[in-house]
């Protein structure tokens, strides 16, 4: 009988750039032993592999500026990145090494941009491109940064926004920019976005708000599309609109210069062939250009707010199959130590598909499965991939232990899922692990957290005294010995020591959070 990897190599180009199998028949990502790692740390587990995160933001870079050339484009380009993908100060930390700027969508996001200020790693230069529909908090905070002298510019999204800023902001000149409120794709529910400003309403708000105000200036129009960027007759369609409009208030708006175009650059859900990332941004670049040659009109800055592309496939979750259950004759059942609904959220709320492989077992014969979650919901399973309607996984004998890893998980997961807070049947969040390389390209491994404990959940539900810290682990290495099963996947006292979070603060009768935008 063919072994899995036949079954792989005969359906995809492997191995890849990304993954690979070693001697031991087991599975390397970006070269990482996994093995290593799950060895070290147990299961099940979330882990991001930081350079992928960088080498990303610069591939973009790299298409956009051979588009420049080869169309003799010329604006320029700004990299943002969508902090919603994913919040964690490793991160944005990590992304911010590579002189990008940022997009917000809550007014708790400006919080974390004040923090970032204050540990160095952006500047008051940083771009700081504020979207969402924004209650009074989320004004306020991004008044009193453009005050300070921050590079913060309210995207505007409804007509009543901008008269939060007439008389909280101080600064000599204010600069905005107007989301578009664009049509949904055809299958959609609606047909026009929520989000941002008809296309019949944005002279007027130009004309009333903007121009009669010595203060302010429109310096952007901002486009974004659900679908994401896409090779297809709605995209272009959406694209050759937004930029016509660009060019009709270029023309009665010079400070207007720049465009946002959004997020949406897909990464890979399946092992088969990639995306061509240069033909589509060449047919971006050529169809910004054609237009506004036709309209006279000087081509626009570019922005984008790649979120999902930025930290996506740097993501990781592995689990141990924990048992089997043949529950007829045709239905066989991996049940995991984890659970897809809180910890995958995508996967059950729009059935989001990964890069599904095992870990180890390449060699083993392979045959049709289902994976099966921890939680008592009938929807916490796993079983089709991007390519087939099927999933296949290795054989195994009842002396052998199965790891299965689901890749490009990185953003938007952990938010979805509350982490760190209450899930269902009280799932604890998984251990986290950040993999690195060192200057010498050597593998570095470090604990983010331990998973998730009992005493959190029972703080957070009301059953302890607000007065309980859950004290922290050791600092050395013993804080790898944590996970609920050791090195051979025996389990261990059943309460993981993770680091809890602090202690809550009283609410605040304000408002919270304003969360908006679709997934970028």
């Amino acid at each position: 009988m063919k072994s899995y990897i036949d079954l792989i190599q005969q359906t995809f180009e492997f191995p890849t750039m990304e993954f690979h199998v070693n001697e031991d028949n087991e599975l390397l990502f970006n070269n990482v032993p996994l093995m290593d790692i799950i060895e070290e740390h147990g299961t099940p587990l979330k882990l991001n592999y930081l350079p992928k995160i960088g080498e990303h933001i610069e591939n973009a870079r790299m298409f956009f500026r051979n588009s420049i050339k080869r169309f003799n484009y010329k604006g320029n380009y700004t990299y943002c990145y969508c902090t919603k993908s994913s919040h964690f100060s490793f991160i944005l930390e990590e992304a911010l090494k590579h002189n990008i700027h940022l997009e917000t969508s809550s007014s708790f996001d400006v919080p974390i941009i004040r923090e970032l200020y204050r540990r160095g790693k952006i500047s008051k230069s940083t771009f700081i491109l504020a979207n969402g529909f924004k209650r009074p908090l989320y004004t306020q905070y991004l008044s009193e940064l453009i005050n300070e002298g921050f590079n913060a510019i309210p995207i505007l999204d409804n007509l009543k926004e901008i008269e939060a800023y007439e008389n909280s902001t101080t600064a000599e000149s204010v600069s905005f920019g107007i989301r578009i409120a664009t049509d949904e794709e055809p299958n959609f529910a609606f047909y026009t976005s929520r989000l941002g400003i008809r296309y019949n309403d944005v002279n007027q708000l130009y004309k009333e708000k903007i121009e009669s105000n010595p203060r302010f200036k429109l310096k952007m129009l901002h486009f974004f599309i659900n679908s994401g960027i896409k090779d297809s007759a709605y995209y272009w369609s959406e694209l050759t609109r937004f930029m016509f409009k660009y060019c009709e208030m270029q023309k009665m708006c010079p400070d207007l210069d720049s465009i946002d175009i959004g997020g949406g650059l897909p990464i890979q859900t399946s092992l088969q062939a990639g995306f061509d990332y240069q033909q589509m941004i060449d047919e971006i670049i050529e169809n910004i250009q054609w237009i506004c040659n036709k309209n006279n009109v000087p081509v626009p800055h570019i922005f984008t707010e790649f979120g999902s592309y930025t930290v996506g496939e740097s993501g990781a979750v592995i689990y141990k199959v924990i048992d089997k259950k043949l529950q007829n004759d045709k239905e066989l059942w991996y049940m995991i130590d984890g659970s897809f609904i809180t910890q995958l959220p995508d996967s059950w709320g729009m059935n989001q598909k990964y890069i599904m492989l095992p870990i180890n077992n390449w060699d083993n014969p392979y045959q049709k499965v289902n994976l099966g979650g921890l939680t008592c919901d009938s929807q916490d399973f796993y079983n089709s991939e991007m390519h087939s309607s099927d999933l296949y996984m290795p054989i195994i004998g009842d002396d052998e232990t199965q790891y299965i890893g689901f890749f490009h998980t990185g953003a938007y997961q952990e938010s979805l899922g509350g982490y760190g807070g209450i899930q269902h049947c009280l799932i604890p969040a998984p251990k986290h692990v950040l993999v690195d390389r060192d200057p010498e390209g050597q593998i570095t491994t470090r604990v983010f957290a331990n998973e998730q404990d009992s005493e959190s959940m029972l703080r957070i539900l009301g059953f302890r005294d607000e007065s309980y810290v859950q004290p922290l682990p050791p600092a050395d290495d013993d804080d790898n010995e944590t996970s609920t099963e050791d090195k051979n996947g025996k389990s261990k006292n059943g309460v993981s020591e993770a680091i809890a979070p602090s202690k809550p603060k009283p609410a605040k009768k304000t408002e919270e959070t304003e969360l908006a935008g679709a997934k970028n």
